[in-house]
């Protein structure tokens, strides 16, 4: 399967995108202190799943899913203080702060099914184009 068939990558970028839609108008002062943070916060979670999607070693693939999760949690944090601090809409405090708790049982399920895998696995050869025991270099 290729990443971008993950459902839980497509939700993680999906979040990502609109909180980005949300903060691109903000004035200067707002973007600067709260939206800058709450869109690294959100990117973080696909570029996570991402980069332990890229690796080759289970254990590895766990650790960067934690780091989405924690990203996760961050990125609820920012959407509370946005919406406190009047930036976004009730409605769509709800929308988002929905895909976020919506995304989190997802993101612990596709960690634990990471976890019942094996600890390592082979390198597929046809990336490189050579075999890993060939013994070339």
């Amino acid at each position: 399967m290729k990443l971008e068939e993950l459902r839980i990558y497509q939700a993680s970028m999906k979040v990502g995108d609109r909180i980005w839609e949300q903060t691109a108008s903000w004035d200067i002062f707002a973007k600067d202190t709260i939206g800058k943070q709450w869109v690294r916060a959100a990117d973080s979670i696909a570029a996570n799943i991402s980069e332990g999607y890229g690796r080759y070693h289970f254990k590895e693939n766990r650790n960067f899913l934690f780091y989405a999760r924690g990203s996760l949690s961050e990125t609820k944090t920012w959407l509370e203080k946005a919406y406190r601090r009047e930036l976004i809409a009730e409605k769509i405090y709800h929308v988002i702060l929905s895909e976020l708790e919506n995304l989190a049982p997802q993101l612990n399920s596709y960690i634990r099914s990471i976890g019942s895998k094996q600890n390592t696995v082979q390198e597929p050869q046809e990336i490189y184009g050579t075999s890993v025991d060939s013994g070339d270099q």
